[in-house]
C-alpha cells in the first residue's frame, strides 16, 4: 500500500494507463509535480515492478515510461478511485470547510471564555 498510496504514485500510474509517456509529458499531465519528485516516484515504481523505463538508442536520446503487466493490474482500482474522487470531491471539500468553520467558532468561544470579564 505504501508504494501506491502516495499522491504522486497514483497520479503517475493513472497518467500511464493510456500508454507510454516521456518524462516531460508526465510532468505536464501531473499538475504540479516537480521533475525531481517525478524522477523519484518513477524510480520507486520501477523498483517495485509497476513501471518500466525504455531508453531508445536515438539522438537525441528518448526515454519512455509505461506500466508493466503488474502495473496494469492497478488500472481498474485507480479508475474507480478517480471516479469516486470526481463524484465526491465537492462533498469532501464542503465537509472540510464546515468542520473548519465549526472549529474556528469553537476556538473563538474558548478564547473569549478565558478572558477575564
Amino acid at each position: 500500500m505504501e508504494i501506491i498510496a502516495s499522491k504522486w504514485s497514483m497520479v503517475t500510474l493513472f497518467a500511464l494507463t493510456d500508454g507510454p509517456l516521456r518524462h516531460g509529458e508526465l510532468v505536464e499531465l501531473s499538475g504540479g509535480i516537480s521533475r525531481k519528485v517525478l524522477t523519484q516516484t518513477l524510480r520507486r515504481l520501477q523498483a517495485n515492478g509497476l513501471v518500466e523505463r525504455h531508453a531508445y538508442a536515438e539522438a537525441p536520446p528518448r526515454v519512455e515510461y509505461s506500466l508493466t503487466d503488474l502495473g496494469r493490474t492497478l488500472e481498474e482500482p485507480i479508475r474507480m478511485l478517480t471516479a469516486w474522487a470526481r463524484e465526491n470531491g465537492e462533498a469532501v471539500v464542503t465537509f472540510r470547510e464546515a468542520a473548519e468553520a465549526t472549529s474556528s467558532v469553537e476556538g473563538d468561544r474558548a478564547t473569549s471564555a478565558q478572558r477575564p470579564g
